[in-house]
């Protein structure tokens, strides 16, 4: 039985081979491209076995370095947010130079820039200390400005150092002009401590004309500090001594609360 059957499929493959054999060349190119498609996907499932092993390993990284990549993006990270803050510092103090360049052209001001190194932690008694001292030629009553306005002026002098009493302090007094039409003058005096941005202007004529928005200046009466250096603006006023005298708030245009860098007056 088994030579029987091995002697059918021998009959049967050189039937096949006849048959192959005999028909016309473009039927057996057509035989070869349907039993090739039949056999495709298996060859291409077999390459890509061989080629996934190979992507793999390409595609994978070791930890260390992963690790390596990953700090040095986080480096990268911090250096950009240095070089943002850096960037906003530099253009601020544009903005103040610009500024202070303006006033120049209005005043022959000689001014020196300095850095405040320290400040008083309460705001009881409004202070700050600037790295210029003596041997920078400072001296005692020098008005101290920022870009906005008005800061204060120097109440002592170190060799490296100086302390700046600021306004709103009962030490630093400064006699104010309001630009209206009559040009009222004032005392700026000393006010509380919970809002450094508001002073008090004392001893105004009863019949002064004070408006909310108007700009308060130095009046240059006292010899400290010259004339028409902004302070701030009128918030509002009231009739004090049963009517006597007025009284106004002004709001400083110097952030008082807020100071990095100044510049000292040099008359």
């Amino acid at each position: 039985m088994f030579k029987q059957k091995n002697y059918l499929a021998l009959g049967a493959v050189v039937f096949v081979a006849v048959v192959l054999l005999s028909l016309p060349t473009r039927a057996t190119a057509r035989l070869k491209l349907a039993v090739g498609s039949w056999f495709l996907p298996l060859f291409g499932l077999a390459n890509a076995g061989q080629q996934l092993p190979a992507d793999l390993a390409d595609s994978v990284l070791p930890r260390r370095e992963l690790l390596h990549q990953i700090d040095s993006l986080r480096r990268e990270n911090q250096q950009l947010r240095e070089q943002q803050i850096q960037a906003v510092a530099i253009a601020r103090e544009n903005d103040q130079l610009r500024n202070l360049l303006g006033w120049q052209k209005q005043a022959p001001w000689k001014l020196k820039p300095a850095n405040v190194v320290m400040r008083d932690p309460a705001n009881w008694w409004r202070t700050i200390q600037i790295d210029l001292g003596s041997r920078d030629g400072i001296q005692t009553n020098q008005p101290v400005l920022t870009a906005e306005g008005l800061a204060g002026r120097i109440s002592s002098v170190g060799f490296v150092s100086s302390q700046v009493v600021l306004i709103g302090d009962p030490n630093c007094r400064v006699s104010a002009l309001v630009e209206n039409a009559t040009h009222d003058i004032g005392v700026l005096v000393a006010s509380g401590p919970l809002d450094t941005s508001l002073v008090e202007l004392s001893y105004l004529a009863s019949g002064a004309n004070l408006k909310p928005g108007q700009n308060v200046l130095t009046s240059g009466l006292g010899g400290i500090f010259p004339k028409g250096i902004p302070i701030g603006k009128i918030v509002d006023a009231q009739a004090i001594e049963y009517g006597l005298a007025t009284e106004a708030r002004v709001k400083l245009n110097a952030n008082l609360g807020a100071l990095e860098q100044v510049w000292v007056l040099f008359k």
